[in-house]
């Protein structure tokens, strides 16, 4: 693997996160660039851009309607009434003095997306856009703190709809082409206007980071629209998009309705399904810890869960019929015809979202899973827009040197992470956030343990106190030609950074894995070794 990193050949890199997740890296030119260069403005002359940049963005962005631009203080949370209740995202801390920017752009006659840009103070000349997760139609506060903080001109955009189903999708194909690619396409190419007119100059270096949906994204992005970034951050993406709402499907079909003899209920799983896969695969990596650091290697029996013949309490124990779902739920997915619609769930956690094949697929509100077969999930003309983001040419990305990271939860519940795996070889954590690895690797505000501090701000893919940040890894790869070989994660006792580390690992480049060393502690990244 070292020759083709060393090579301008396309190739991509997993990094691996113990219980948490994989990373891979596209390298697409290995060109070293100059690193970004700023500006930083006096506080008098921030406050006066910040006023007036809204009656100058009206001229500028003629398909736009500007709400307003506010000066937001380092240190104030900032409320958002207007925003739809399901996106649960009622403020959010500013730890930059930051200019926000509210405005609505029109895409077609049916459909627009509202969209922001918050512009910090202390500006290192980079531009981020920021994508969106799930059937969401939410801007990601969180993360639009996070890129200003880092010194980032950020943009989120809220999909084309508001809220978080996709109830918005039903018959009108404009919502569904800016949930497909047009809200970042629409959200880059204002939000650069934005940029160059507030700070006089445009931007030095262009990135994408997203997660989920967001990070289809920033695949869509390297697909069709690479020439908008430098390097793009697509962490657990929702590829292959028809497949996944098909398997989504297939699995409430698996399990059948709660009272089914083959539902396994939420406390079965956490009671007797996730311990018993501890149980049977923790040890396999060589120390017990709560965590398969490769589920992969992970073959899961549930059958000896199943209760004797004569046993008379049952609720220690699984039916048949359960374990036989489980299997499935287990094994990867096949069509009519014996093809590979969508791999493997990962031993893990199990969440199911309902609505995504009524509302996108089928355009039917009332259409229920448990009626779909063999047929129906084989089908994947209904791709619009090319929503299915599987495209595994990325040469226009290669020959303008862009970059393209990567990233898995392993223990994801909602997209296997064998997905990213398959996507790797088409191109030649928990789901995004939480779970016992050590999964903060800077990938988002809750990455850093809720924290922005000079520490986060270095490029140093890994800095002193072990903490990684896969963003500004990203940023080092880009303007110092140094790809990131591995990045360091933290697991935070009870996910808190002030409560201090439980565990850090160093999380490997693909194909490598992390490997114990046998005598270690465990928790300790110095007793495990990429092999």
């Amino acid at each position: 693997m070292d020759d083709v990193f060393n090579s301008v050949t396309e190739a991509m890199s997993r990094l691996k996160l113990g219980g948490a997740g994989i990373i891979k890296a596209l390298v697409s030119g290995l060109h070293a660039t100059s690193i970004a260069q700023g500006i930083t403005k006096s506080s008098a002359e921030f406050n006066k851009s910040c006023s007036s940049i809204a009656s100058q963005l009206e001229s500028i962005i003629p398909n736009g309607t500007i709400y307003f631009s506010d000066l937001v203080l380092a240190g104030s949370s900032v409320e958002f009434p207007e925003n739809h209740s399901s996106c649960n995202r009622p403020s959010q801390v500013v730890f930059e003095d930051t200019c926000r920017i509210a405005l609505y752009v029109s895409t077609s006659n049916n459909s627009g997306v509202n969209m922001e840009a918050w512009l910090p103070r202390k500006w290192t000349g980079r531009f981020l856009s920021t994508g969106n997760g799930g059937l969401s139609g939410c801007i990601q506060y969180e993360d639009m703190a996070y890129g200003s903080a880092l010194g980032f001109a950020t943009v989120g955009t809220n999909n084309g709809h508001n809220g978080t189903s996709g109830e918005a999708f039903l018959n009108n194909l404009d919502v569904v082409e800016d949930f497909a690619y047009r809200s970042v396409l629409t959200g880059v190419s204002v939000g650069k206007t934005i940029s160059k007119q507030f700070y006089s100059v445009p931007h030095a270096k262009s990135y994408y980071m997203g997660c989920s949906t967001g990070g289809r994204q920033g695949l869509k992005a390297a697909q069709d629209f690479p020439e908008h970034f430098d390097g793009i951050i697509a962490g657990a993406p929702a590829a292959a998009f028809s497949a996944l709402e098909s398997w989504h499907g297939y699995l409430h079909q698996i399990t059948g309705p709660p009272g089914s003899p083959s539902f396994i209920s939420p406390e079965q799983w956490n009671t007797l399904v996730d311990p018993d896969i501890l149980d049977q695969c923790d040890t396999i990596d060589g120390v017990k810890d709560g965590i398969l650091e490769d589920p992969n290697l992970c073959d899961y029996k549930p059958e000896r869960l199943i209760c004797p013949s004569h046993a008379k309490d049952r609720s220690t124990c699984l039916s048949g019929e359960q374990a036989k779902a489980i299997r499935k739920i287990f094994s990867p997915f096949y069509g009519s015809e014996g093809e590979l619609l969508y791999p493997r769930l990962q031993p893990g956690s199990l969440n199911i979202v309902p609505n995504g094949p009524a509302t996108v697929i089928y355009n039917d509100p009332n259409f229920n899973t448990t009626n779909l077969n063999l047929t129906d999930f084989s089908s994947e003309a209904a791709n619009p827009f090319n929503i299915d983001t599987w495209n595994g040419d990325l040469s226009s990305l290669k020959s303008k040197s862009g970059k393209l990271l990567t990233w898995h939860g392993q223990a994801d519940g909602l997209i296997s992470s064998s997905n990213s795996e398959r996507y790797y070889q088409h191109v030649g954590m928990g789901h995004c956030r939480g779970g016992p690895g050590a999964w903060a690797i800077g990938q988002s505000l809750a990455g850093t343990g809720g924290v922005v501090d000079e520490e986060m701000r270095r490029l140093k893919p890994d800095s002193e106190g072990g903490e990684g940040n896969v963003l500004m890894a990203m940023v080092r790869w880009v303007e110092q030609g140094i790809p990131p070989e591995e990045l360091v994660g933290v697991k935070y006792v009870e996910d808190d950074k002030t409560l201090g580390v439980k565990r850090r690992r160093s999380h490997c480049r693909y194909p490598m894995r992390n490997v114990y060393d046998g005598v270690g502690d465990g928790d300790k990244m110095e007793s495990w070794k990429c092999k």
